[in-house]
């Protein structure tokens, strides 16, 4: 197995993309004590989906999802935050309110993570498109992402000889807040946990209805011919256009779904007969995006929608006709490995155990997962440089549950297509606790204590939890 120079000026290490993985994997290096080469194409070349030259950019939402650790995303943030991970670290210290979720302020967030890289004595930044693969010799961590350069994406097909597989993927509008009528609107959050960190705009069955009916009328962006060919979206951010299609209440038990959301001026929610004449059949949620609550994003309305549909369509929804937009929805096509044929659980490649993948090329679906592939993908690497046997995590975390179901799900053979898809934290990722527990919070809460348990020789190990910047 290669490994690079210990003297005192070993070759610097290489890390392709400055997304969420490379961003991580990047640190983790530094922190090592090895040097690193971070090469990131924008702005130089943009990409469809990407608005900022800042590292770590949130495309889709701000929001890493849940943030208890008795649920899936929160429990892999929090192994994330024993292990050091700077992203999670940055993360918390940008945190904006968002019931039990973490959300952040986009901008400083990544802008804070962008100055800890550029200024970190052993990273050095490379401002330019990557078309290459490393050599066979060099040990480097390739974190394009998914949207990853033709020329690269290229590269991959011809060293893997399989053709990528993708899907597509959409990023939800923001809007002013000063432009949403809050005297329609009202700030709640679900079940009224927590602090009021949503605004909820209520439907009627005749607004909701219309409402509908002009997602399903607007005018669609158009698809590139090969994109057109294969059109298919990740389930877990479907385009609300696509929702609404699926049948007409299936946005009612998804992002538009009402229960636990009410609105004090309708009267007393505890009065049966008033709950029943006043609730709402449907409501759209704002979550807020910056520290300071001027932006605020339509959660779970990723959509393709051409710009001048979205504000027609948009404003329809009660406590927004006349909302000003500062972004409109976006789709991109996503590409990503068949990593059950390519990886093993450390995040290498079989052929290459010098060239390790971290992040949503492998597969995994997510913000967190990201980070953590980003985590696993550098500590190797490190590790790989300073002569040591690289680690993977137990499946009982759900870092090493997430790799080792990248490295080892059923895949289709070679020339198949369709057997594996992107795969977001889940507790069914996870092996059966010894004995079935009833309640769903408590058998999740023993998932957690059992995996932050069998992390703990993992964090033993890792690093001081590195400063953020402010």
């Amino acid at each position: 197995m290669p490994s690079a120079s210990t003297s005192s000026s070993p070759e610097p290490l290489l890390v392709i993309g400055a997304g969420l993985a490379g961003t991580e994997a990047a640190w983790q290096i530094a922190q090592a004590g090895l040097p690193v080469r971070l090469v990131e194409m924008r702005p130089v070349r943009r990409s469809p989906a990407h608005h900022s030259a800042e590292f770590a950019e949130l495309v889709c939402s701000n929001s890493f999802g849940a943030l208890s650790s008795d649920r899936a995303a929160g429990l892999l943030q929090e192994e994330l935050r024993r292990l050091g991970s700077l992203v999670i670290g940055t993360a918390d210290a940008h945190a904006v309110p968002a019931g039990g979720a973490l959300a952040v302020d986009r901008g400083r967030y990544s802008a804070a993570l962008t100055a800890a890289l550029e200024q970190h004595p052993l990273v050095t930044v490379e401002r330019r498109e990557h078309g290459e693969l490393p050599g066979p010799g060099e040990i480097a961590v390739l974190a394009t992402g998914p949207l990853t350069s033709e020329a690269l994406a290229e590269q991959l097909r011809a060293f893997t000889g399989r053709a990528d597989c993708h899907f597509f993927d959409a990023a939800s509008p923001i809007v002013e807040g000063e432009s949403i009528d809050l005297s329609v609107a009202f700030r709640a959050s679900r079940y009224d946990k927590g602090d009021a960190d949503y605004i909820n705009c209520p439907m009627t069955k005749e607004q909701f209805l219309s409402f509908r009916e002009a997602l399903l009328s607007a005018e669609q962006a158009d698809l590139k011919d090969f994109e057109k060919e294969s059109a298919t979206f990740f389930e877990g951010c479907l385009p609300i256009e696509e929702l609404a299609r699926r049948g007409e209440d299936t946005m009612r038990y998804g992002p538009l779904k009402p229960i636990g959301l009410w609105d004090p001026r309708w009267g007393d929610v505890n009065d049966r007969d008033v709950r029943r004449a006043k609730r709402a059949h449907a409501v759209v949620q704002l979550r807020q995006e910056d520290k300071d609550g001027r932006l605020w994003n339509l959660v779970g309305f990723q959509t393709n929608l051409k710009w001048g549909e979205q504000k027609r369509v948009l404003r329809l929804i009660p406590g927004l006709e006349n909302a000003e937009f500062v972004r409109f929805g976006v789709m991109h096509r996503n590409t990503f490995l068949e990593s059950p044929q390519l990886l093993d659980p450390t995040l290498q490649f079989r052929s290459r155990p010098s060239l390790l993948a971290a992040g949503q090329i492998t597969g995994t679906e997510g913000y967190a997962a990201a980070v953590a592939g980003g985590w696993l993908a550098g500590t190797n690497a490190a590790r790989l440089a300073q002569g040591l046997e690289p680690i993977s995590l137990p499946p009982t975390t759900m870092i090493g549950a997430l790799t080792h179901f990248i490295a080892e799900a059923p895949c289709g053979g070679k020339g198949k297509r369709g057997g594996f898809q992107p795969m977001p934290p889940n507790f069914g990722l996870l092996p059966e606790l010894p004995s079935r527990i009833q309640g769903k919070r408590e058998r999740y809460g023993a998932y957690r204590d059992r995996a932050l348990a069998d992390l703990a020789p993992f964090t033993a190990q890792a690093s001081e939890r590195p400063l953020v910047c402010a």
